[in-house]
């Protein structure tokens, strides 16, 4: 067998890591802000002598190993290491505290937590030992930040073969209910990488970046394209922008992104310096986790000199579809790109017909990148209907060359007096508006109308704010139904975002305004 059809061929993470260290052994996988970096083979004996330090500690195949690590090269290793072994991990993103992390350690029953010690302005370990103490939990606590655990490769036992067991748990993050464990295997989030990894057409030249946690589900999901292209990516611990960009102009980055929020902030730095590119090396955004207006599609490229590919993933399918460098512009702008490499998409009406091209649906899902369920397989009966198809929450529809069009959430339409009213094509319409620097439109309870619409901007610095009337002659030269209208309108200097994807809280901005005092605005 040629080493590129083992690599194809490969069944688990580790497998696929070996294959690719035996293909390019030389090339740079990782390079991080430090100016360190580490090549493929290097990446391997690293994760080889992490996995027998672990094994000399008791991790063993099966053993449930909970870290909430920043990204670094050292946790890319350790998470090799922990797949080398077969433990069971459980990635969770830095920023969760003793409610979220105390949650998923007691459900999960982990027996280590590896944490960074002092990071960020806070004690990891001081917080292990209060989850300890508050839910009767003593996983062993290791710190490995800098430095992880080593020892002989010769002690470990045969690597694991079944890239199908259940050996990752996501969880997503709960802001009305409890968090939801999601269960994945290599095979689920190789299938994942292997997608995006087609869809972006990338070569041996192309070095990625990774401004994200690497303990979300996109983690695995951008080092399995790595390790399916054999090329790099520049790593930051805690993404800041103007050292981000430095950062990456330095070590030549051609795609960065991360989500519609990071787009802004590039835009904004490109602001600074019209025509000078602020990374000269760039030829693509690319990145997912949130809606993507239209428009900023158009300013990107204007602006930037260089194509938006937007993706559509979750953390129960990491990779659903994804805008490429040989989409028409038409389709990077309007679509949240075509469906990747082995999943199913179809889109089903409330009533469960199956939709034809262009007509709005749920999207439902099919393939080997969808998860293996939850945790709490109760859950389960719900996340999937009769006929085995994932429900995802999302609608959309596919136009005629097949591209995926996300039009909204189910649980984020708005019923005004009976008539559902999709929140994203608002916002899509006022994101244009020269006084929007970006807007979330939520619906308020209301009595008489049963939920009202509401449009809630951030303001765009040093400029005066947008008038209700003004919105509103804005949106009906747009054609906008006058029922789709916000009949409130709402300025923030700054939209709540988790601190992932800098996704928007919706829920945040329904909880901030929606005992607050209202009278219904005359309209002209």
């Amino acid at each position: 067998m040629s080493q590129n059809q083992s690599i194809q061929q490969a069944a688990t993470m580790w497998e696929l890591l070996e294959a690719r260290a035996a293909t390019s052994p030389d090339v740079v996988v990782l390079y991080d802000q430090d100016d360190r970096e580490i090549t493929f083979g290097a990446l391997r004996d690293l994760a080889e002598r992490t996995a027998a330090g672990l094994h000399d500690l008791g991790v063993r195949a099966g053993t449930r190993v909970t870290w909430q690590l920043p990204t670094r090269i050292e946790t890319v290793a350790l998470s090799l290491a922990l797949a080398r072994l077969g433990a069971v991990q459980n990635p969770i993103i830095p920023i969760y505290r003793d409610r979220e992390v105390g949650f998923v350690v007691a459900q999960t029953g982990a027996e280590f937590l590896c944490v960074p010690g002092d990071w960020n302005g806070f004690d990891f370990v001081a917080m292990a030992e209060r989850i300890a103490a508050e839910h009767g939990v003593d996983p062993t606590v290791l710190v490995t930040y800098d430095s992880l655990p080593e020892g002989d490769p010769a002690v470990l036992p045969p690597a694991p073969t079944d890239g199908h067991e259940v050996r990752w748990i996501y969880y997503t993050s709960g802001t009305t209910s409890a968090p939801k464990g999601v269960r994945h295997t290599d095979s689920t989030l190789m299938a994942g990488g292997l997608g995006l990894a087609d869809a972006l057409c990338l070569t041996t030249s192309d070095i990625g970046s990774i401004a994200f946690p690497y303990a979300h589900i996109a983690g695995p999901d951008y080092l399995m394209m790595l390790l399916y292209r054999g090329c790099g990516a520049v790593i930051v611990e805690a993404f800041q922008l103007e050292a981000a960009v430095e950062l990456f102009a330095r070590k030549g980055a051609t795609m960065a992104g991360g989500g519609p929020a990071f787009y802004q902030m590039y835009l904004a730095k490109q602001r600074t310096q019209p025509g000078v590119p602020i990374i000269p090396s760039l030829r693509l955004l690319s990145g997912g986790g949130a809606p993507k207006p239209p428009e900023m599609f158009t300013e990107v490229l204007t602006e930037m000199g260089i194509p938006v590919c937007h993706g559509y993933g979750m953390t129960e399918c990491p990779m659903i579809a994804q805008g490429g460098p040989e989409d028409t512009h038409d389709q990077l702008m309007y679509s949240d790109g075509a469906p990747v490499t082995g999943i199913q998409i179809r889109m089903v009406t409330a009533e469960g017909k199956v939709c034809g091209p262009g007509e709005d649906g749920e999207v439902r899902l099919k393939g080997p990148m969808v998860f293996k369920g939850y945790t709490d397989p109760a859950l389960d009966a719900d996340a999937f209907d009769d006929e085995g198809w994932f429900r995802t929450g999302d609608l959309g529809h596919l136009d005629e060359s097949g591209h995926v069009v996300l039009t909204g959430r189910l649980k984020d339409v708005i019923i005004r007096k009976g008539e559902n009213i999709s929140a994203k094509e608002i916002e899509d319409l006022l994101y244009q508006h020269p006084l929007v620097n970006d807007v979330a439109v939520i619906g308020l309870p209301d009595r008489e109308r049963g939920e009202r619409v509401c449009a809630v901007v951030e303001r765009v610095p040093g400029a005066e704010d947008l008038a209700f009337a003004d919105m509103v002659d804005y949106l009906r030269s747009a054609d906008l139904m006058v029922q789709k209208i916000p009949e409130q309108l709402e300025i923030l200097d700054e939209l709540p975002r988790n601190q992932t994807l800098r996704k928007v809280l919706k829920q945040d901005l329904r909880d901030m305004f929606r005992e607050k005092p209202w009278e219904p605005a005359p309209r002209r």
